[in-house]
């Protein structure tokens, strides 16, 4: 996998869709934001507000996704933000094209509430739901994995815990180290495309 330094060299090499998704993206937090810092961070961009994450982007295969930081503690005043564990790693969903983004004066209302909950001192909060599955133990193979790809191990991270089990158990079960090889490169590539391990079934 590439490591990205800048947010331009990111852009450069994401998919042809996506490019215009990620400029939008970035034109509207500026616009937004002027005090903004780009960084690259899990080896895709970020946007700093005080030193502190406001948001971030990010391209995989077949679709983009933008997500605000403090997202779980906004009022989503406009109704656009996407509910359950299959958002593609951003509350609007996934992005196939400039058409799948919020209008930029919708999307500046948002930025503008994050900033005003980052003045005043909001934190993440992890939600209720991340405590209520019983935490089973990763194998050593599958966290080795996710330490050497950024990008899935901070969706692998951000799922509820009944979906981490997933994956764990998916990896632990499996009998020989040929099928647990097979398991662990399709795991890395269904998260950093923002899929659970039973996606296929998800309506």
């Amino acid at each position: 996998m590439a490591k990205y330094t800048t947010v331009d060299a990111y852009i450069e090499q994401a998919q042809d869709f996506a490019q215009p998704i990620l400029h939008e993206i970035r034109r509207c937090v500026h616009a937004s934001c002027p005090e903004v810092e780009e960084t690259i961070k899990w080896n895709f961009p970020n946007f700093l507000y005080k030193k502190k994450i406001l948001c971030s982007m990010a391209s995989f295969k077949k679709h983009a996704s933008f997500s605000i930081w403090l997202g779980g503690q906004m009022k989503d005043v406009h109704g656009l933000f996407v509910q359950g564990d299959d958002t593609g790693m951003g509350q609007f969903g996934k992005l196939y094209s400039l058409n799948d983004l919020p209008d930029r004066a919708f999307l500046s209302d948002y930025l503008l509430e994050a900033q005003q909950l980052i003045d005043a001192g909001t934190v993440v909060r992890t939600p209720k739901k991340m405590h209520s599955a019983k935490v089973l133990e990763a194998p050593t193979i599958l966290l080795d994995a996710l330490e050497k790809n950024h990008p899935a191990k901070f969706i692998f991270e951000g799922f509820s815990q009944s979906h981490r089990n997933e994956y764990i158990e998916w990896i632990s079960e499996a009998k020989t180290s040929a099928t647990q090889q097979k398991r662990l490169t399709q795991m890395l590539e269904w998260l950093t495309e923002g899929k659970t391990r039973n996606w296929k079934y998800m309506k």
